[in-house]
């Protein structure tokens, strides 16, 4: 979430249990170029949840909670698509 009034681009989570590669855009596995081809495609940027962001370690669904600038805890939001 941001305060941002016109923000430029959104970073999302995806859980990766249960998904059928051969039915998975192949673009949500292409981190080449700063994951040039997921924002030029969906105007934003997706991360499988339970791998590793390798700069601090952490799996990606625990390095979106921590404030870049402060490092405290934040909120993520939750969409479970399967009730949709």
């Amino acid at each position: 979430m941001t305060s941002k009034e016109q923000p430029n681009d959104f970073d999302a989570l995806w859980d990766i249990d249960g998904v059928d590669p051969e039915k998975l855009d192949p673009v949500f596995l292409d981190f080449s170029e700063r994951r040039a081809a997921q924002k030029g495609k969906y105007f934003g940027e997706f991360f499988p949840a339970q791998m590793i962001e390798t700069d601090t370690g952490r799996l990606f669904l625990d390095f979106f909670q921590i404030d870049k600038e402060t490092g405290m805890l934040k909120g993520i939001v939750e969409i479970n698509l399967d009730k949709v």
